[in-house]
């Protein structure tokens, strides 16, 4: 009986992990929607140079970064796919979230200097899991990075 309820707990924990998880992430990707919308105007590119028929009065970094984590579930979810193998679908979410925040604070911070083009975009990744140890929450950080320009009037 003690065995059972321990059981109904877990399944619970993740139930309500699962719900409020999603709930987190739906909102999120909304935001990220309505965000990626009013800066439709600030151009990326990912060409080391500008067009040479554009000119520019002034160049400058633009970067911006946020750090990820997991929820339980798509941590209980990982380990069961790890077990059996296959893609890890869980986590592509996160990452793409990731990615598309980073890039989205990149822009915000060009927008805000007057910016409206950013070359040489560059993304970066890194883990800040737990060291390998099995025990703690699995972080991703995301850097997204490039030069903007302010063209010049005329």
């Amino acid at each position: 009986m003690e065995l059972l309820i321990q059981l109904a707990f877990i399944a619970i924990l993740l139930v309500i992990g699962l719900v409020v998880g999603g709930m987190v992430e739906r909102r999120h990707f909304s935001s990220l929607a309505m965000r990626e919308a009013d800066l439709k105007l600030v151009m990326v590119f990912n060409e080391k140079t500008p067009p040479a028929n554009v000119e520019y009065r002034d160049a400058f970094l633009v970067a911006g970064s946020v750090v990820l984590g997991e929820d339980y579930f798509k941590r209980f979810a990982a380990s069961l796919r790890s077990f059996f193998g296959g893609n890890m679908r869980m986590y592509e979410s996160l990452m793409d979230r990731g990615r598309r925040e980073a890039i989205l604070r990149m822009k915000e911070e060009a927008h805000r200097r007057g910016a409206r083009a950013v070359f040489n975009v560059r993304l970066e990744t890194s883990s800040l899991g737990d060291g390998g140890s099995g025990r703690g929450m699995f972080s991703a950080e995301f850097i997204a990075y490039g030069t903007a320009l302010i063209q010049s009037k005329g």
